[in-house]
């Protein structure tokens, strides 16, 4: 159990009732009489207070402070809001490796000191760094027009002539998968797919192929570049950047993403019948090996025998927006968890939090943190990275020995309106290799992600985007499940795979 303040102690005082006939017994006194027995009836009556005064209210229940807790945070938090605030307005677009994701670190530690937590620090690593240039698409033939373009990251350059060449165009990724070797030699390729928005945001895992691995088919094909249809759900003309990856036998090739609008005008020009040509033009650059690093900071626990829990987000965004959902949300949500955690006093476990650097780049974070600290015991970890819509839902992947500990998170949850699922939790990127590495507990608190791929890697993402209200309930959710994780005594690491 935490070692909790008393939040709400009280006293209870009582009243002496009004005793029937009192004014027939005082009537016929005279003046002097009636004083004595008002005197007499006042020392009666303080015999009846002092009991009663000399005893507090009996002390909550921890279920009811974190209750408490949990109800005034969803009223009244205001720290999560101003992490985002102050993450997006006072450093705005950090994308790891740069120099604005350093100026992050630096934002971080103070802004984590501030807050009162210990250990407040940097781990640093090295890490191969792409930066953006100019882009540029154009329909030069039969309908010539421009397109909104973004180069994924780690695509290769045109150079400053870019490149002219006839479109091939592929509904879906398995069509360009079937696509003969060699057949797109010259040639540019356009990857679409039919992404829909979902709550849990399971579309991504079934479209970001086309992103994913999509331009590392493509340059094993032969083509000259490729295009792909943005990996998100709005119908602006801002595309979705992201990450991409080529194999180390495969040379890479420019990769860019149209805003859905513009790769639906070139799905139209196409169904025409003619010859499409683009000419793209793409100039990103790799600058070598940089720093980046995680920033990390504690609350510390009275048990140092217990094994830590971690509790992550990232740091870094892409560069088009200033990363208000992705993921200032998620450092916002779990610097104010671990803050309010602090004010119910000292608890069993260490709390540390993981601010991870260069997440969106290859994850270098957080597996230099699995590495960092392979060989230092945990016992649980949990995440935020997907933005700031509500929590509706609740996985668990614990020991079957937790399962008292699952019912009280449950019911801590319900009044938020979030309801507990049978799919098994798996934990988020950032804490994905130390998870591997120590076969930690999970909980995942899913958030609604309905419009999340409206925004996700956007010039969209930014501080408007944040709901005020929905953050709150996030991190009232955090604070009725992590006090219940931070004060928990007994096995969490689910049991091996028989």
């Amino acid at each position: 159990m935490l070692h909790y303040f008393d939040l709400a102690a009280s006293l209870a005082i009582c009243t002496i009732p009004r005793k029937v006939g009192l004014q027939n017994c005082v009537m016929g006194l005279s003046l002097i009489a009636m004083n004595k027995h008002i005197t007499l009836l006042a020392a009666a009556s303080s015999l009846f207070l002092i009991p009663s005064l000399a005893s507090a209210a009996p002390a909550k229940s921890n279920d009811e402070i974190i209750a408490l807790l949990r109800d005034n945070v969803l009223q009244a938090d205001n720290i999560a809001y101003e992490i985002v605030e102050g993450l997006t307005t006072e450093i705005g677009p950090r994308q790891g490796g740069t120099a604005a994701e350093a100026r992050a670190r630096i934002w971080a530690v103070a802004k984590l000191k501030a807050l009162g937590f210990e250990n407040v620090r940097v781990e640093e690593y090295q890490m191969p760094t792409w930066v953006r240039g100019g882009e540029t698409a154009e329909i030069t033939a039969p309908f010539t027009q421009k397109m909104a373009v973004a180069a994924l990251g780690n695509s290769a350059s045109t150079g400053d002539a870019g490149i002219d060449a006839e479109i091939v165009y592929f509904p879906t990724i398995d069509d360009l998968r079937a696509a003969p070797d060699d057949s797109l030699k010259g040639k540019i390729a356009f990857v679409s797919h039919n992404m829909k928005a979902t709550q849990d945001g399971s579309s991504y895992g079934a479209f970001g192929p086309a992103r994913f691995v999509g331009p590392n088919i493509a340059a094993k094909k032969g083509a000259a570049a490729i295009v792909i249809r943005s990996i998100g759900t709005d119908y602006h003309r801002n595309p979705h950047t992201g990450n991409t990856n080529f194999e180390p036998s495969v040379t890479p090739i420019p990769a860019g993403a149209l805003s859905i609008p513009d790769a639906e005008n070139l799905e139209r020009m196409i169904a025409r019948g003619k010859p499409v040509r683009m000419k793209l033009k793409l100039t990103p650059q790799n600058v070598g090996m940089q720093t980046s690093g995680n920033v990390l900071a504690e609350v510390k626990g009275s048990n140092p025998d217990l094994p830590i829990i971690v509790i992550a987000c990232h740091l870094d965004s892409w560069d088009l927006g200033t990363g208000a959902i992705d993921n200032a949300a998620g450092c916002g949500i779990i610097g104010a968890t671990a803050k309010h955690l602090i004010s119910m006093g000292q608890p069993k476990r260490t709390v540390r939090l993981l601010w991870a650097g260069a997440e969106e780049v290859g994850i270098w974070g957080g597996r230099d943190y699995g590495e960092k600290h392979a060989s230092e015991p945990h016992a649980f970890a949990m995440e935020s990275d997907f933005g700031a819509g509500k929590v509706w839902a609740v996985d668990f992947n614990l020991s079957n020995s937790a399962s008292a500990l699952r019912t009280q998170i449950t019911s801590a949850l319900a009044p938020l309106g979030v309801v507990p699922r049978k799919d098994p939790a798996g934990g988020g990127a950032d804490v994905g290799a130390i998870i591997a590495a120590q076969k930690l507990g999970i909980i995942d608190l899913q958030q609604d992600g309905t419009k999340y791929f409206d925004l996700h890697h956007t010039p969209d993402d930014t501080l408007d985007k944040i709901d005020r209200s929905e953050l709150r309930q996030n991190v009232a959710a955090w604070v009725a499940t992590l006090a219940y994780i931070a004060s928990y005594e007994g096995e969490l690491k689910p049991e091996p795979a028989q």
